[in-house]
């Protein structure tokens, strides 16, 4: 049975050796990466900044998830399938981001012992935080769900603007601040 690597430190692989298939770039905060809809044709791995994940429905913006320094985000579904990415990706900060393409992902994954099999442990990891984020909507109050979010997300609460935390959480910005005044 294959071993998934637990970090990326545990795969050998020289990047430089591989630089040819990424390209670094640095965009402005609130810069739009994909749009809901369009097709995923680069995935991003994240040097510095934030990234916010989110659709649209029926006009109103929900943010389902964030990204940070150290982790590889793209609409894999989309990426993967060729069908149309089910929200966009928008940067919050400036970030500076390494972006790579399909089939250059497909090329390091063929020469990159445990590579494929760590970027599907992250995937699976991701399924799993849409399936805590789902059951929290449906049994925790608004309260109960900040609460969570400041034992276990603390950084996300000095980084990402009011806002968006409150989509995150599926209330209003006016409830979020109360519930902050509360506590």
């Amino acid at each position: 049975m294959l071993q998934t690597p637990h970090n990326l430190s545990d795969i050998k692989i020289n990047w430089e050796n591989h630089r040819h298939l990424y390209e670094e770039i640095t965009v402005p905060a609130k810069t739009t990466l994909l749009n809901e809809g369009d097709i995923s044709r680069k995935a991003y791995y994240i040097k510095q900044g934030c990234i916010r994940l989110w659709f649209n429905n029926h006009g109103k913006d929900i943010t389902f998830q964030f990204f940070f320094e150290n982790e590889g985000v793209s609409s894999f579904e989309s990426f993967r399938s060729g069908q149309p990415s089910l929200f966009s990706m928008e940067t919050i900060e400036p970030c500076t981001l390494l972006m790579i393409t399909k089939s250059n992902m497909e090329e390091i994954f063929a020469s990159v012992p445990g590579y494929k099999e760590y970027v599907q442990e992250h995937m699976f990891q991701r399924v799993a935080h849409y399936s805590k984020l789902f059951l929290s909507r449906i049994k925790d109050s608004p309260k109960e769900r900040y609460l969570e979010l400041l034992r276990t997300q603390p950084h996300l609460i000095q980084r990402v603007p009011q806002h968006y935390i409150a989509s995150y959480l599926g209330i209003t910005s006016v409830s979020l601040s109360r519930i902050r005044n509360r506590i």
